[in-house]
């Protein structure tokens, strides 16, 4: 009799389970919901596939729907791809019969990877939609893609199927040498303005040669990524002065993720390295963002590098370091690093003047400035510090104490800062007497707010009411500013002369 029970119990459930299937679906109406009107997959690169962007559709109905077809405008000829719920449909490009359930929703994934095209314009928009139902029920999605065609360097495979790899001390890491008479590149020691270039491992200057950036050039570094410049061999980065806010004849160096999510976000590559004994750098209106150490410059073997109206942002560890290294920099700005914006170490000879140093990194650890006259190791090496000289510069950021000097005897240790605003709230160490010791502090301002415009988004003017206006010496001066602009009398702190600000 229980057995029986059960069976019927069994045959009630089965039947009202029947009385109700997810595959009892009424016909969409076009009454679909969409999470954007727009698709917008933002710059990629040709022949690099795009990150994966998101749409999502709801049925806000009472029924579960049956949705007949979605597709690409441009069907199976779309630069696009998709997935549906998962699934990947026919070829990406087509889904027939997509069951939406009552007040649900699903998940359209997008990606785009485009070929390079010699008949089109460096940059372009490629567009598409995706439409849903068809006839009078039809809908659509417009998808927008900004498409920059682009050079691609990248290490090669060896015989044996390895990728290519350079010596670094007793390690190897990805990379591979520019070569001036490439078959399909042509001269890769000259950057020029005409495509973007995206560079996957380390790039390396051949021995004795020169690398140089024409005014305009655009390089994008892939993860772990970087440029080598070595012994004998020179950087030479001719930027000019733009015009507008694109920056239209600058270098930039960037990170190849040029989704607006990563506009900020340090540490997407590796670094450019000064090796030990390359020679005459010359760095000319630079702007570098989101890398690991902006420019790690060593001169143990008497590196040198004239830096000029360049813009360092958000890295990890430090806009630049420097070891025992020859630097004049002038109109140089750097913000957000993990560790310190500038960092003069183990020594060295540098003269920095109307420069910005500001450090907003959220870390009570990090500073502005760190200059030290000693290797790190289990035992520290000394190295004379012959000069470390700051004019008419901003030395500021979030936090109290924006400035360390870090000495130990055995070498030398000069240092002196001239018409400077600083922010150091800590004034009991005999290295920071600010107001009694001529030989290293003149015309110091401390602890003023410079008033920058927006650090958020490193806009670092100023305008008259900033403690920094007016108040540098006219004998250290820097005529133009970093951007181009006269410097009036007395000449403004910082790399910025002063403007109002906007309404």
């Amino acid at each position: 009799m229980r057995r029986i029970t059960l069976l019927l119990l069994a045959g009630i459930l089965l039947s009202l389970c029947a009385c109700r299937s997810d595959f009892e679906t009424v016909p969409s109406t076009g009454d679909l919901s969409f999470s954007k009107d727009t698709v917008y997959l933002d710059t990629v690169f040709t022949n690099l596939s795009s990150s994966t962007y998101t749409l999502k559709v709801y049925n806000h109905s009472k029924n579960d729907i049956n949705i007949p077809l979605i597709k690409f405008a441009k069907g199976f000829n779309s630069k696009y791809r998709m997935s549906v719920d998962g699934s990947q449909g026919n070829q990406g490009k087509m889904f027939e019969n997509i069951t939406l359930l009552a007040k649900d929703s699903l998940y359209i994934f997008i990606e785009t990877t485009v070929e390079s095209d010699n008949t089109t314009p460096t940059e372009f928009l490629y567009t598409d939609q995706i439409e849903f139902d068809g006839g009078a029920n039809l809908q659509k999605v417009e998808l927008v893609t900004l498409i920059q065609d682009a050079i691609l360097l990248y290490p090669n495979r060896n015989a044996d199927g390895t990728i290519e790899t350079l010596p670094i001390g007793n390690e190897k890491i990805k990379g591979f040498y520019l070569d001036k008479n490439d078959p399909i590149h042509g001269n890769e020691l000259l950057f020029t303005n005409k495509k973007a270039y995206v560079i996957y491992g380390y790039a390396t200057v051949p021995e004795g040669e020169t690398v140089t950036f024409e005014s305009g050039s655009r390089v994008y570094f892939h993860a772990d990524s970087g440029l080598i410049v070595p012994k004998n061999s020179s950087i030479h980065i001719n930027g000019t002065t733009s015009t507008s806010d694109k920056l239209e004849n600058e270098v930039i160096f960037s990170s190849d993720r040029q989704q607006p999510d990563f506009n900020y976000i340090p540490g997407q590559w590796g670094t450019i390295w000064l090796q030990n004994g390359s020679t005459n750098n010359a760095i000319q209106n630079l702007t570098l963002k989101n890398a690991t150490i902006g420019l790690f410059i060593e001169g143990n073997n008497g590196t040198t590098a004239s830096i000029k109206n360049t813009q360092i942002y958000n890295c990890t560890h430090y806009g630049i370091q420097a070891k025992n290294a020859l630097i004049e920099g002038q109109n140089i700005i750097i913000n957000y690093t993990g560790q310190a914006s500038l960092a003069c170490t183990y020594g060295g000879n540098y003269k920095f003047t109307h420069c910005t140093f500001n450090n907003d990194w959220s870390s009570p650890e990090q500073v502005a400035l760190y200059i030290s006259n000693y290797s790190v190791g289990a035992t520290p090496e000394v190295k004379a510090l012959s000069e470390a000289t700051f004019n008419n510069c901003i030395i500021y950021g979030s936090y109290s104490n924006e400035m360390l000097l870090d000495k130990k005897t055995g070498a030398a240790f000069e240092y002196q800062f001239n018409n400077c605003l600083i922010k150091f709230s800590n004034t009991k160490n005999a290295d920071y007497q600010f107001d009694t010791d001529p030989i290293h502090y003149n015309a110091i301002i401390l602890n003023k707010d410079p008033k920058f415009f927006n650090p958020n988004i490193n806009n670092f003017n100023i305008d008259d009411t900033s403690s920094a206006f007016a108040k540098g010496n006219s004998v250290y001066l820097i005529p133009l500013d970093i951007l181009g602009i006269t410097r009036t009398l007395p000449p403004d702190l910082g790399a910025y002369q002063s403007k109002p600000f906007p309404k």
